[in-house]
């Protein structure tokens, strides 16, 4: 009989979002945080005029690395890409992680933390937020000999909410050496808040920091899963021993050269999504729906006070043709995860909300 690691019994699937209503032709799909104005036209073009499909692509991604460099004032040599930020966060398990050690995350952290952590042989450890936000002290206590890698997502999915820069700043001084502190900002360009960095002043000056970054959002490309870190060139390195040769495809490859490049159309993102979280939250709060305070490209609220309260209004809001996301599994079945979609989609969204206020 063949044997299954243990630590991979113990692992829940990931589920996403869901994206099939039965019996609705095209429901509005509010559910994965994609982006609600799709993609710039030139990393679709780019995508759509790649022709060497008989060609295996660039395995160590250099000309994405220096347009990524170019557009985040980085150093190429210290950046890894990846198929999908969630590939890099999983290598990170496996290179830093494994049988009888501690990996940390907050009690409401992206769900791919504990998986990666179980899949690379280790223990993960959820620590209590406060108001649903991470909780540096929380964080430091929770800290045993056996830790030795703390994921934070900074804004936090599913809660939206975010940290100033100093809390993290404040973590990592606060953390042993041998500790890797992994700083998840897929929702970086999203940020308002005054005193937001990506961490990348913290890279700069450690040698057990690494920034985790995405495509799949504000630049819209999460078909292709497309995603970057940075980090001291020892951790690169790394990462690259045990990266997947060829892990990234070439129209993936050209489409997200172009996509860095594409300033306007960044910007255009940015003020949609900021425009309309704005109006979203806005808009639960007077209905009375507890929003929390996001940084994202979606607004987290609390439907009620019942278990079932965020599987009430699911129901509801998909009896109108339109999916959110129930976040039961996150510890959150009051709430649903909203995110932001095109003008019209969020028309529809706001009428329906109004009227299952009624």
């Amino acid at each position: 009989m063949l044997r299954t690691k243990k630590e991979i019994l113990n692992i829940a699937p990931y589920t996403p979002g869901k994206s099939k209503i039965a019996g609705v032709a095209n429901p509005i799909k509010l559910s994965s945080n994609e982006n609600g104005i799709g993609c710039s036209p030139k990393a679709e073009a780019a995508y759509k005029n790649f022709s060497a499909l008989n060609r295996y692509p660039d395995a160590t991604a250099l000309e994405l690395r220096e347009a990524i460099g170019k557009a985040y004032d980085l150093n190429a040599e210290k950046l890894i890409c990846g198929a999908g930020s969630d590939e890099i966060l999983e290598l990170i398990a496996y290179a830093y992680a494994g049988e009888g050690d501690e990996v940390a995350y907050t009690e409401h952290g992206f769900l791919v933390y504990p998986i990666a952590a179980r899949s690379a042989g280790a223990t993960p450890v959820a620590v209590k937020e406060k108001n649903y936000t991470t909780d540096v002290d929380a964080i430091l206590k929770a800290v045993t000999s056996k830790t030795r890698i703390v994921y934070v997502a900074n804004p936090n999915n599913p809660t939206g909410t975010c940290v100033p820069s100093s809390e993290i700043a404040r973590l990592r001084k606060g953390l042993r050496e041998d500790i890797l502190l992994v700083i998840d900002v897929a929702y970086a360009e999203c940020v308002s808040m005054p005193g937001y960095t990506d961490g990348r002043e913290i890279v700069d000056v450690t040698e057990n920091t690494i920034m985790v970054h995405t495509f799949s959002k504000m630049y819209g490309l999460a078909a292709l899963r497309l995603g970057w870190a940075y980090a001291h060139p020892k951790i690169i390195d790394i990462l690259n021993r045990i990266r997947p040769p060829f892990n990234i495809t070439g129209p993936a490859l050209a489409a997200g050269i172009a996509a860095v490049a594409d300033k306007d159309f960044l910007k255009k993102s940015i003020d949609h999504n900021s425009k309309w979280r704005e109006k979203l939250f806005a808009e639960l709060e007077n209905l009375g729906f507890k929003p929390l305070l996001s940084q994202a490209n979606f607004i987290t609220a609390r439907f009620g006070e019942q278990k079932d309260s965020g599987k009430k209004a699911f129901d509801f809001l998909a009896s109108k043709g339109i999916i959110v996301r129930e976040i039961a599994n996150y510890g959150l079945p009051e709430f649903l995860r909203l995110s932001i979609g095109s003008d019209s989609e969020m028309e529809k969204l706001i009428a329906a909300l109004r009227e299952y206020k009624k």
